[in-house]
């Protein structure tokens, strides 16, 4: 139930979602454009069946599973989120390749104005058009922006089927330990997500 009939979803297309940024976060995640849903509400993954959410606790970044409402908490953890393409539609492939590599400049300067640690792209087929990297592959990229290093992370969406909760977990997770971000799970929370040692 998302409360949103479809004429006000349809409404909702090339609204823009105010990014959630501060300088120098730690990790700044960067989704592909907004869905409709996100544009609806305000709220960055809005999507019920988006992953992220979830996957940020799993992983530990967060200490609970926060609700997209909540996307300003997670400034509290040094962590941030924008988009690639700012405008939202109901596809990511609505998005034409010379808008993907007009968000990647746009993004690049965002990024040396709020200079993060880590920019976090959360989709492969995204980064590769935006910056030009067909080669690219998930995890951490040879590129940087200034001194922010580029990690890439499979794309949260329910669609994405190629990658599980656990496995897009213990990605998450790799970022997070390579940010220096320490699990904010604490020794009550969930069960950690990786492979046995």
């Amino acid at each position: 139930m998302t409360g949103f009939s479809p004429r006000e979803l349809e409404a909702a297309r090339d609204r823009v979602v105010p990014d959630v940024v501060a300088g120098g976060l730690s990790v700044l995640f960067c989704g592909i454009n907004p869905g409709l849903m996100s544009a609806a509400t305000g709220h960055h993954f809005a999507r019920p069946g988006n992953r992220f959410w979830p996957v940020l606790e799993l992983s530990g970044f967060t200490p609970r599973r926060l609700k997209p409402s909540e996307q300003e908490e997670l400034l509290s953890y040094g962590l941030g989120i924008t988009n690639v393409v700012a405008r939202a539609s109901a596809r990511a492939d609505e998005v034409s390749d010379e808008e993907f590599r007009e968000g990647g400049r746009l993004l690049t300067e965002r990024v040396e104005r709020l200079r993060p640690r880590w920019l976090a792209v959360v989709g492969i087929t995204a980064y590769r058009t935006a910056f030009g990297e067909r080669r690219a592959v998930v995890g951490p990229q040879e590129r940087t922006i200034g001194e922010t290093r580029i990690w890439v992370l499979p794309n949260p969406s329910g669609l994405n089927a190629h990658w599980t909760v656990g496995a897009m977990a213990e990605e998450f997770a790799r970022l997070r330990e390579a940010a220096g971000v320490q699990d904010r799970r604490g020794p009550g929370g969930p069960v950690r997500v990786g492979r046995p040692s």
